[in-house]
């Protein structure tokens, strides 16, 4: 198709790939978020959260409005700031776009990846690997990240990049609250690494399958852990 064929070779102009990139160099308030997850079982304010974890209240406040807009905090006035509640069909409401969302992202990273961005899914192929083996929680959740950052680069869509954001976000939620209770890190770490491996050999029907294999195995902990709740 002349369309894909033009996307393929002329991705994104200048001013749309710094754009992206830009998108995606949010290290530390994703950080910042992360540690907002973890923290706050209750209702609290920005100055408790500021105090709590020796941060300034500005990127506080930056990252607490983009967890509202990802649907990942609640935020109530006169009250505080709530960790939204999670429910099975929210959950795989949210894995049944981000299913289709990301194969796409994946089948294009595969396709349009550079040589350098190849040699950097190599490397966290090796990394989901060590972290497999070594059962390393927090080299999992770090190559993870990587992944995630690297395949909507490599993809070259702007467009699946923006809608790809917030399911990202809810994902991370779920894992910090529920995952490490019925899924080792060996199994999700093994997973994410054949994705990574497929990618980086450009093969998209290999790299789709992967993705589908993984998000079958974050389908079935979701129904495992809201049944042990019920």
């Amino acid at each position: 198709m002349k369309t894909e064929k033009e996307a393929d070779e002329f991705p994104l102009d200048d001013e749309a790939q710094e754009a992206l990139v830009a998108s995606h160099h949010v290290d530390l308030l994703e950080a910042i978020e992360d540690e907002i997850l973890l923290a706050i079982p209750y209702p609290v304010s920005e100055a408790q959260l500021s105090a709590f974890l020796g941060i300034g209240r500005t990127p506080i406040r930056e990252a607490i409005q983009r967890l509202s807009r990802e649907h990942l905090v609640s935020i109530i006035p006169k009250r505080g700031i709530f960790i939204s509640d999670l429910n099975t069909q929210k959950q795989l409401r949210v894995l049944e776009t981000r299913r289709e969302l990301e194969r796409l992202i994946c089948k294009k990273a595969a396709k349009r990846a550079s040589p350098e961005e190849r040699k950097e899914l190599e490397r966290l192929a090796k990394d989901f690997r060590k972290a497999a083996k070594e059962k390393d929680e927090t080299l999992f959740r770090k190559a993870d990240k990587e992944l995630n950052d690297l395949t909507i680069l490599a993809a070259r869509n702007e467009f699946a990049a923006a809608a790809m954001s917030p399911l990202h976000g809810m994902s991370r939620r779920f894992w910090f609250g529920h995952f490490h209770q019925f899924s080792s890190v060996t199994e999700m770490a093994n997973l994410h690494g054949a994705l990574a491996s497929a990618i980086a050999k450009g093969n998209e029907a290999e790299a789709g399958q992967a993705l589908d294999d993984l998000i079958d195995c974050v389908e079935n902990l979701t129904r495992k852990t809201f049944t042990s709740e019920d």
